[in-house]
């Protein structure tokens, strides 16, 4: 799945355009290295995302294309 995607429906980005525009602006990483909306995650994965000054670190432990909401977060585990 794409990473812009991921953001999207694992809901830690709203939209998904806005998560498309936070990887442009190389607000993103995967693994310790800036990635492009279209990277592809993959379970293990560990996600960064700035959020202004505040940086927020995940590690993928579920990829699906649709969730309900009550399960978004259990697509990921926080590291921070």
């Amino acid at each position: 799945m794409r990473l812009d995607k991921f953001l999207k429906v694992s809901r830690i980005i709203k939209r998904r355009t806005v998560a498309n525009d936070a990887c442009d602006a190389s607000h993103v990483s995967v693994n310790g290295k800036v990635a492009k909306a279209s990277y592809d995650v993959k379970v293990g994965d560990v996600i960064e995302v700035g959020f202004g000054q505040r940086v927020l670190r995940v590690r993928v432990t579920d990829v699906r294309d649709t969730v309900r909401k009550e399960a978004a977060a259990d697509m990921y585990e926080v590291l921070n």
